[in-house]
């Protein structure tokens, strides 16, 4: 996702992503699941972002981002945003397993949002996909590097799958939600074995 090793603030936030053109109307909430509480965010075209680890702290500094980049503060709802709420919830009982909230892409932009569209629509449920895979699915067959950084700039993980992108070595790659995080979610997709404790 958009993690840094130790900070869950994004590394591509709404101060990075493409200029806000008018205030937008959008909503949070925070949702409590087996990898930590996540904060949602959603607009009126759709759920645009998920943060991993939303403590109180992590929680300002992304709602202070966002009502930045939308130009205002948050309404009290937004339908995508129950949506992905009961989505997420339902895919971590192990109920989902296709998201069919819409998504709100205005947090990426060019070659990172090509790559995270090809992920979003090519890699489902319980399978993986190379690191440079992903690169000749998008036509640039010499990016490898340059989809890890995409992956990196995932604003929504989780539902955008960048926990479903490996290392060719046969590893499970990097993750900015932390490894373990990205261990239970193919765990719970059923590529990895479950934790024993």
């Amino acid at each position: 996702m958009t993690y840094a090793e130790r900070d869950s603030r994004p590394v591509t936030s709404p101060d990075t992503a493409p200029e806000a053109t008018a205030r937008r109307d959008w909503a949070w909430g925070r949702l409590a699941t087996p990898i930590g509480p996540l904060l949602l965010a959603a607009t009126r075209e759709g759920l645009v972002q998920v943060v991993f680890h939303a403590d109180e702290r992590t929680t300002r500094r992304a709602l202070t981002r966002l009502e930045q980049f939308f130009g205002g503060p948050p309404l009290t709802g937004i339908p995508h945003l129950t949506t992905a709420t009961a989505e997420l919830t339902a895919y971590f009982a192990g109920e989902l397993r296709s998201f069919t909230v819409p998504l709100d892409w205005s947090l990426s932009s060019g070659f990172n949002a090509r790559v995270l569209h090809a992920l979003a629509d090519g890699v489902p449920y319980g399978s993986v996909v190379g690191y440079q895979d992903l690169a000749d699915r998008v036509g640039e067959p010499g990016a490898a590097r340059a989809v890890g950084a995409a992956m990196g700039s995932n604003p929504l993980p989780v539902v955008v799958p960048c926990h479903r992108v490996v290392a060719s070595d046969g590893g499970i790659g990097g993750f900015g939600g932390g490894l373990e995080t990205k261990r239970l979610l193919l765990a719970l997709e059923g590529v990895l074995p479950a934790p024993l404790f």
